[in-house]
């Protein structure tokens, strides 16, 4: 597995505005992932292993990124999930801004991973849901990089 709970992870992702290097790329992606996670309420733990392997092919040679990458995306998903000052309504929103302010992070939506991740979902109705937030990304991707280009 390669997430564990090491001290220096734990430490680094409660800090990570101060400690990691494009800490807020890592959050985006974290939010589009747990945006994707959210919605599928009861199998989020199903979730595990196609997360490590999303995280470990976005920063293939930095183990340390990836297990904070993962961190990330658990945090998140707990706050949705335990209705902790966060919603998946919140999570579009956040991610809505962060393109306004930073649209070269619409290089980073990755639509194929989300694909994957679907592929999980036993519940259509959820299933549904899912393909339409991956549509509404898919959407935003291509008008933010259509905008940064003229």
């Amino acid at each position: 597995m390669l997430f564990s709970s090491n001290f220096k992870h734990r430490f680094f992702n409660a800090f990570r505005e101060l400690f990691v290097h494009h800490h807020g790329s890592l959050e985006f992606r974290a939010k589009i992932l747990a945006l994707f996670i959210s919605v599928n309420i009861n199998n989020q733990e199903d979730y595990s292993e196609l997360i490590e392997n999303i995280a470990i092919n976005i920063y293939k040679n930095d183990i340390n990124r990836a297990n904070l990458l993962i961190l990330t995306i658990q945090e998140l998903v707990k706050k949705v999930r335990d209705n902790n000052g966060l919603d998946v309504d919140m999570l579009v929103a956040h991610i809505q801004n962060e393109l306004k302010v930073v649209p070269r992070y619409a290089k980073k939506i990755d639509t194929d991973s989300l694909k994957n991740l679907l592929n999980i979902t036993k519940n259509k109705d959820t299933a549904s849901y899912q393909e339409n937030i991956l549509e509404f990304l898919e959407t935003l991707k291509k008008d933010t990089l259509k905008k940064l280009k003229d």
